[in-house]
Parts: structure tokens; C-alpha cells; sequence
């Protein structure tokens, strides 16, 4: 018992594999079996599982089963035989009416694994079916004077059957005076037609009883009978006769409804009723032929009864019969055929083979973009159809193959202009008036990242305060892409560059999203007045764009910064500034010059002066602007000798800056001026004056010619820079070059045209020597030229940082008593600048003195 299970598990585990392997596999054969029609139920049509290659096992485990794609099961599979018999009564002529060929298509399915086979069984006509007629009984009546000859149309018979087995021939029983002809007509379609082959007679035979009899070309033949009475009439002996047996015209198809087609003219030689003639239509036309047309029974006149459709049917034909009023009726026959001509009445269509797919916007001229076709039910002229697209589509036809077209592109996309396409297309026939239609087809564009991302600006300009808080927000940039998707997400990112040999990143961040930049640390204006940043915007599309934009940051000065001392010098380094005057001093008297600085710029720079505590407020004054202290009267006996000064210097900013000097001043008896001992001095005879003033001289005539080949070497080079600029000028960085005190002339000249500063040198900087220095005004619109009279010990090179901090906003000046105020202008003519040049210098070899003149502006 152990021993036949396992067997039989080994033979079930085959067949598992063996049935898993075919479930891959679906083996789609065709068989074909052809029997004839008609079988009895149960008739073998063959075996279907030796065919199909099955045992009979196989059938059954695997469930074979057959279904019909008929509808009707009429065939079905014996399991016990493998065979394929008939389950219903199979009709020829139902399933598949007149065709020649008529094949029943089976689908055969087998289960586990699951395979379809397709079977078809042809199925044979065989001669059921006996030729047939619509009447069993036909009434001829037939005038005894009627001509031999004289033909008579007879009902034709039907056979459903085809081929051999359908209708063949027709017998007519033996008569002497009637004999049977058959005519073929169109489509070799047979009609009987009795003729009278001899004379009647009523009085001898007044009724003939004839059948017709119509045979198949079956195997044995079958055969349908008619009968026919003729009964032979009496006295009317002539019948209607046509002008025409047979009529041909064309009518249009849209002919409108009761429109005349053609007359039938019939005529009849008898007189009285048997003359009189009454028309109709054949007793054999067809249903189709009577829905349209229809005949006036006393003029023979046909027209329309329902529009004609050429598209339906081209041609018809019409049987007429002229019947008479005599006794018995006599008729005639003729036919009409009526050609329809086609008229342009279907307006083209356009068929869409396939559904149109996106292109991309970088797709090579004739992409094919859809497929499609187009007909016309017309016939000729009005049958052909062209084409149109709009003019400027990008798109074209391209004719492939009986009226089908490819929809190609034949232009350059651009989805950024436009991304989607209503593709009009207008077909239109060649038909007189032409008839069109139209049909659109939609044609989105795809995006290729081909476009960069674009900012707002080239460049920003940011202004930002000083002293600001780290992390706050600078500025926002934004760049757009006309891409669409990944091609359009933009990030955002700075190229790294150096601000004052630092990384531009140390300084300031980036959001990479929103383009939003934030400062790393506060700004010093004073160490950092702009830098730039150069912005980069980069897309996400599979080959990524970028474009960059600069930001131009702008530090805003703030009052950070009191107002410094540069002289008295020591008074700015803190302490106490000692100066003396003679008693005898009037009013008006300049006693010293306070002047300050302040690092900041603009209105953070204006500087005032004031007078804050005094020994005697009486007894001096400060200028406001200046800063310089002059006695308000004249001194006393009764002044005290020593006075101290508490001047306050603020700035113009908000709030305001501000810081003290304190002026010791001593009044003594018998001090005179600098200038007025210098008079002295040079009043004396003596031999030692006398050399100083050979000396001078010479001195003064080997200058001068210096000083006149500087001028025309001067004069030569400002002229070429004049022809670009215009004037002759220096730059603020050129006052790093003051460096040796001792020159008697120094001109620095820039080569873009304006003036920096020019030098004027007379004796040492250090010595206590009367030298001036002239700085122009930087803020000054008429560039004051003014002389100041600076201390021993101060290094004018920290003078000028200081006021080339404050350059372009603040406004500085400086005047000295001893020397006139000298005013010109900036840009002035080159005559006019040397001789101002040319003035300074004799002034500085006379007065000792040292000049700088600055720029009014950058």
C-alpha cells in the first residue's frame, strides 16, 4: 500500500511540474475541420485531442472546453473519445446567408496550465433548400388577338442555397401555343418570360393552365413549381406601346423631393377603353425603387419621391407598365434606368491614427508628432482632399501613404514662448462649391533646461550702516528661469574672492533657497568703506546654467568717532598745550589755532569749536569754524600773566562727539612777532647779513631757472593730459611720496588729469623755521587755496591720512595770519595753475614757507 502511493505521488509531482512548465507557455495554433451543414447532433466532426496533440487523460484533468465566438454552442467535445461532435442543428443559410464562404470560428481552452487554441470549421453548403416563389398561383391575362411572339415577364424563384446548389433553370410545362426564354441580366440574375409561340383562340381553349418550374443545380436537384393560368381575353387585341423600351437618364443626388425625372410615353392603336392607357410601376420592382420614385398613372411622368443618396447607390432601375381600359387589359413594358451623379455633399474627415505625444523643445526638424488620415465619401473631384496648416506653425505634413499623413515638426521649438499648441488642421475636397473640416490637434512642448537663470539686476547696489549687528540681512537677490520643473530651481551661492586679503566669505553668507545675504560680523566704516560680491545663480536641470550678478556693498558711516587734535601737537597727545603772546597784544590779536579731526565723514566730520571755561571769558574768543583764538580786547596791566583755555571741540553728528584741549597761555613783557624780528634782523648792516642775502640771491636765481624747467616740462605733460581731461592734477595716493622735507618745489601730476596736491618746500619741516602747508578744501565748490602755519613736531603724512579719511564728505579749513588767502579754481586753465604754481614758490623762497594744495574732489 506504502509502495502504490508513493508511485502515485511521483506520477502527480510530474505531472506538476509538467502542467507548470505549460502554464509559460500558451501554444496558439489554428485547425480547421470543414463538414456540411445540416449534420445530425452528435456527429463526429473530428478528433479535436489527437489534433491538438492531448491523451484523453489530459483532456479531461485539464479541462478542456470549447466556446463558440457565435454565441450559439454547436459543437461540443466527447471526453470519452477526444472527438469534436455537433451539439445543434448547424443552418448554412442562417449563419451565413448568399456568401460563398462561411466558417465558424471556435475558441478551444484548456485549464492548468492555461492554453487557447483556435478552431474553425468550415461549414458545406448541401442543397437543403428547393427554389421558392413569392406566389404560388399567377393570372396572366392574355388577348386572343395577341401577336406570336409576344413576351410576358414571369415571377422569378429564390434559392437560399449557393453556388451549384443554387437556382439553375426553369421548365415550363408543354403547351403549343406557349414556349419558356430566360434572360440574363445584371449579376446574372435569370427572368422567365413566357412567349407566345402560336396564335390564340378562345373559343377553341380559353384557359391554359401552365407551371413553371424551377431547378437547382444540387445533387439530386430540387425544384419549386408555379402556377400559371392564362386566361385568353376577347376583342382587345392591341396593346400600349412605348415610344422607347428602354429610357436612360442622370439625375443629381440632391435633387429636391417631387422633382421630375423623365416622361414614359405609351400608345395604343384601339379606340374607346380599350385605347385609354393607365401607368404604374412593374409588378417586380423592388421596395427601394418604390420609396423614391413614383409615376402619374395618366401622363406616365416619373419624379422624386425621397432624395437620392449617391454614396448608398449609384444607379437604379425602374420597369413601367402601360396598361389600356379595354377588355381584357393589354399592357406594354419599358425600363428606366436612372444614374445618380455624385454631388459635393460629405465634407472631408480627418482621422487621428494616434494620439499626439509631447515633444521636446529641442527636437530636430521632422520629429513625427502624431499619425492620422483622411477620408471623403465622395466620389471623383469631390472624393480628393488636401491638407492645410496655419502659416508660421511649426509643424508640417509629411504624406506617407494613401491618404495618411505624419504630423512633424518642421520649425524650432521654444516651450519658454510657447509650451502647448492647438495644431489646426483644415482638410478640404476639391469638389465646385469645395466643402472642408476642421480638426485640432494639441501638442504640448516639453522642457530642456536651455535657458540660464536671469537676476532682476546686473548689479545691486546695498547701503549699510556700520556697527551693525552680526547675522542681520544685507540684501536679497533674486533670479528667475524661464525653465520649467528641475531646469527652474535655482540656488544661490557667492564665488569666492578676497576683500582686503580676506575671503569675501569670512564676511558675509548666503541662504542657497531664497537668495537672501546676511553679514558675518559689524562693519567699520573707517576700515571698510564698500566691497563687492559676486553672486552666482545656478539651476537643477541635468546640464545646470548659472549666471552671476555683483553686489556692490556700501558702508554708511556713523558717529563713532570723537573729533582728534592735531594741533596743538601737544595738546594731542594729552597734554597741556603752552603758548605765549606779549602783553602789548591788541584786539584781534591770533593767539594760537586749535585744529582737530575727525575720522568720520559727512556731517559726522563738521567740526565746531567753543570756548568752554576760561581764566578770563573776557579777555579771548574762539572761532566757531576756525578754531582759532584771538584776544577780544586789549590786554591790561591788571590781566593776570598766566590764563588756561578749556576749548570744546564737537562734531555736527547724532548724537554728537565731542573732546577738550586746554591752551596754557603765558603774557609776557617785550615779546615781539616772528615776522617784525625777522624785519629786524634783516635791517642790520653787518657782513654776515650781507652773505646771507648773496647767498639768497644766488639761491634764488638757481631756483628760479629749476623752477622754469619744471614749469615747461610741467607744461608740456599737462598739455597732453589736457587733450583727455582737460586739467592737471594728482592723486590722494601720491601723498605718500611727502616724505623728504627738504625739496624747495615738489608737483606730483596724476595721469588721468586732475590735481592731488601740490608742494612747496621752503627750509626743514622740523627746524622753527616759518613754513606753510596749503591744503585745498575737499567740499569746497570755489577751491579755496588757504596757508596754514604748522607745529615742529607734527608729521603732516598723519595730517593728511587723517583728512583723506574724511574725503569726499568733509570739509576742511585751515588759515594762517601771515599769509594772504589765496582762492583759485580746480579745474582752472593751465596758465592759470602755473601761476599759481609759479607764485606759491616765490612765496615759499622769500617766507619760508611749505604749501600742499589737495583736490576739491575725487
Amino acid at each position: 500500500m506504502t509502495k502504490r502511493m508513493g508511485y502515485r505521488d511521483w506520477r502527480w509531482q510530474a505531472l506538476w511540474w509538467h502542467n507548470f512548465f505549460l502554464l509559460w507557455i500558451t501554444i496558439h495554433g489554428q485547425t480547421r475541420y470543414s463538414i456540411p451543414e445540416e449534420l445530425e447532433r452528435g456527429s463526429v466532426v473530428g478528433n479535436l485531442g489527437k489534433d491538438l496533440g492531448l491523451g484523453l487523460s489530459d483532456m479531461f484533468d485539464r479541462k478542456l472546453r470549447v466556446a463558440s465566438e457565435a454565441g450559439k454552442q454547436y459543437f461540443t467535445v466527447d471526453a470519452g473519445k477526444g472527438e469534436l461532435v455537433v451539439n445543434d442543428r448547424i443552418d448554412r443559410e442562417a449563419l451565413c446567408g448568399q456568401s460563398v464562404s462561411c466558417v465558424l470560428p471556435l475558441q478551444v481552452v484548456i485549464e492548468q496550465p492555461l492554453q487557447l487554441h483556435r478552431i474553425e470549421v468550415e461549414i458545406r453548403d448541401v442543397n437543403d433548400n428547393a427554389p421558392t416563389y413569392l406566389k404560388s398561383d399567377h393570372v396572366i391575362e392574355i388577348a386572343e388577338s395577341t401577336v406570336v411572339g409576344m413576351r410576358f415577364p414571369l415571377e422569378s424563384a429564390e434559392d437560399p442555397d449557393v453556388g451549384s446548389n443554387g437556382l439553375k433553370t426553369y421548365t415550363l410545362s408543354k403547351d403549343e401555343c406557349f414556349i419558356l426564354k430566360v434572360k440574363e441580366i445584371e449579376n446574372g440574375r435569370k427572368i422567365p418570360e413566357l412567349v407566345l409561340n402560336k396564335s390564340l383562340d378562345r373559343e377553341k381553349k380559353a384557359i391554359h393552365n401552365l407551371f413553371l418550374t424551377a431547378m437547382d443545380g444540387g445533387n439530386p436537384v430540387k425544384s419549386g413549381t408555379s402556377k400559371i393560368t392564362i386566361t385568353v381575353l376577347d376583342i382587345n387585341d392591341n396593346m400600349p406601346l412605348f415610344e422607347n423600351p428602354f429610357y436612360k437618364i442622370s439625375l443629381q443626388e440632391n435633387s429636391a423631393n417631387g422633382s421630375f425625372v423623365i416622361t414614359t410615353k405609351a400608345t395604343d392603336i384601339d379606340e374607346g377603353p380599350n385605347g385609354e392607357i393607365e401607368y404604374s410601376l412593374g409588378i417586380h420592382t423592388p421596395p427601394s425603387v418604390l420609396s423614391l420614385f413614383y409615376i402619374d398613372v395618366v401622363t406616365g411622368d416619373i419624379y422624386l419621391k425621397s432624395p437620392l443618396d449617391y454614396e448608398n447607390q449609384t444607379s437604379y432601375r425602374i420597369d413601367v407598365s402601360a396598361k389600356d381600359k379595354g377588355f381584357p387589359k393589354m399592357e406594354g413594358h419599358c425600363s428606366v434606368q436612372v444614374d445618380v451623379l455624385d454631388v459635393n455633399d460629405n465634407a472631408p474627415e480627418i482621422l487621428l491614427t494616434s494620439k499626439p505625444t509631447s515633444v521636446p523643445e529641442d527636437s530636430r526638424s521632422g520629429t513625427v508628432v502624431a499619425l492620422l488620415g483622411v477620408r471623403d465619401l465622395d466620389s471623383g473631384d469631390n472624393g480628393k482632399v488636401t491638407l492645410q496648416l496655419p502659416k508660421g506653425s511649426p509643424f508640417t505634413l509629411k504624406p506617407s501613404f494613401s491618404n495618411n499623413y505624419a504630423l512633424v515638426t518642421s520649425g524650432v521649438l521654444n516651450r519658454e514662448s510657447c509650451s502647448h499648441y492647438d495644431v489646426e488642421i483644415t482638410a478640404t475636397d476639391s469638389g465646385s462649391p469645395p466643402l472642408s473640416s476642421k480638426k485640432i490637434i494639441p501638442v504640448i512642448i516639453a522642457d530642456v533646461n536651455d535657458n540660464p537663470p536671469v537676476f532682476s539686476q546686473s548689479s545691486y547696489n546695498v547701503y549699510l550702516k556700520e556697527n551693525g549687528v552680526p547675522g542681520s540681512i544685507l540684501y536679497s537677490v533674486s533670479a528667475s528661469d524661464l525653465d520649467f520643473g528641475e531646469n527652474a530651481k535655482i540656488s544661490y551661492s557667492i564665488l569666492d574672492s578676497k576683500v582686503q586679503d580676506v575671503s569675501v566669505s569670512s564676511y558675509v553668507y548666503i541662504n542657497s533657497d531664497n537668495g537672501s545675504i546676511y553679514s558675518m560680523h559689524s562693519f567699520d566704516y573707517e576700515k571698510l568703506k564698500v566691497f563687492q560680491i559676486q553672486v552666482q545663480a545656478k539651476d537643477q536641470g541635468s546640464t545646470s546654467l548659472s549666471s552671476n550678478a555683483t553686489v556692490h556693498v556700501f558702508i554708511l558711516d556713523q558717529n563713532d568717532n570723537a573729533p582728534a587734535v592735531i594741533y596743538p601737537s601737544s595738546a594731542a597727545m594729552g597734554s597741556l598745550s603752552h603758548q605765549r603772546m606779549p602783553r602789548p597784544a591788541k584786539a584781534g590779536h591770533l593767539v594760537t589755532k586749535v585744529t582737530a579731526v575727525d575720522a568720520d565723514s559727512g556731517h559726522n566730520a563738521w567740526i565746531s569749536y567753543k570756548l568752554k571755561e576760561a581764566t578770563d571769558a573776557s579777555l579771548f574768543t574762539v572761532n566757531l569754524y576756525t578754531g582759532e583764538v584771538r584776544t577780544k580786547r586789549a590786554v591790561s596791566e591788571q590781566d593776570d600773566s598766566s590764563q588756561r583755555l578749556l576749548i570744546e571741540i564737537r562734531d555736527d553728528g547724532e548724537p554728537a562727539q565731542s573732546s577738550t584741549v586746554t591752551v596754557s597761555i603765558l603774557l609776557e613783557d617785550g615779546l615781539h612777532e616772528p615776522i617784525l624780528d625777522l624785519r629786524q634782523k634783516v635791517a642790520e648792516p653787518s657782513k654776515k647779513n650781507g652773505r646771507i642775502a648773496l647767498y639768497l640771491i644766488l639761491s634764488l636765481a638757481s631756483v628760479s631757472v629749476l623752477s622754469l624747467l619744471t614749469f615747461l616740462i610741467l607744461a608740456v605733460k599737462c598739455i597732453r593730459n589736457s587733450r583727455s581731461s582737460g586739467s592737471c592734477c594728482m592723486r590722494r595716493s601720491d601723498c605718500d611720496d611727502y616724505k623728504n622735507p627738504n625739496r624747495n618745489l615738489q608737483i606730483q601730476l596724476n595721469s588721468d588729469g586732475p590735481i592731488k596736491y601740490v608742494e612747496v618746500l621752503g627750509g626743514d619741516m622740523l627746524s622753527q623755521s616759518h613754513s606753510f602747508r596749503s591744503c585745498m578744501s575737499p567740499m569746497s565748490e570755489y577751491s579755496d587755496f588757504t596757508l596754514i602755519k604748522p607745529s615742529s613736531t607734527t608729521d603732516f603724512k598723519e595730517v593728511i591720512s587723517v583728512l583723506d579719511a574724511s574725503l569726499p564728505d568733509s570739509t576742511w579749513t585751515f588759515e594762517s595770519q601771515q599769509v594772504s588767502k589765496v582762492t583759485g579754481c580746480f579745474n582752472v586753465p593751465m596758465t592759470r595753475l602755473f601761476y599759481l604754481i609759479f607764485n606759491c614758490f616765490i612765496c615759499s623762497k622769500i617766507c619760508n614757507c611749505h604749501f600742499i594744495i589737495l583736490p576739491s574732489k575725487l
